[in-house]
């Protein structure tokens, strides 16, 4: 199963949501029927965008919880100081994506920017 990790701008909409998910699966050549789940950090679970695109891809949305999120977030690979100062962690959708995967999780896609939302995957398989 892979997990969508996702960040965003407050007010960033479902379309924009989207679009992130969109762009790491194709970076990662998987089909979008591959995602098993949405994941996100506890300050963003109430973002309605986030729930919109989960909901409307049909997949859970998991809010990670904050203990969780800063122990995975030792895992991520891209740093963004603005962002460790926030949350406490250097980057919200690879967190939340390692946290929700599991501890054998490792990232296939880091953090891919699309206008205000970031989308990382993890998998606990190989990806072919």
């Amino acid at each position: 199963m892979i997990v969508a990790g996702v960040g965003c701008r407050a007010g960033a909409s479902a379309l924009e949501i989207e679009a992130a998910i969109a762009a790491a699966l194709e970076r990662a050549g998987v089909a979008s029927s591959a995602l098993g789940m949405i994941a996100t950090s506890s300050a963003k679970g109430g973002e309605p965008g986030i729930a919109a695109a989960a909901s409307q891809r049909g997949v859970r949305l998991v809010v990670v919880p904050q203990a969780a999120f800063e122990a995975a977030g030792a895992r991520a690979v891209t740093r963004s100081e603005r962002v460790l100062a926030l949350t406490g962690v250097p980057s919200v959708s690879e967190a939340a994506a390692l946290a929700a995967c599991g501890p054998d999780a490792r990232l296939i896609v880091p953090r891919v920017a699309v206008g205000p939302a970031t989308c990382s995957l993890a998998s606990t398989e190989a990806v072919s």
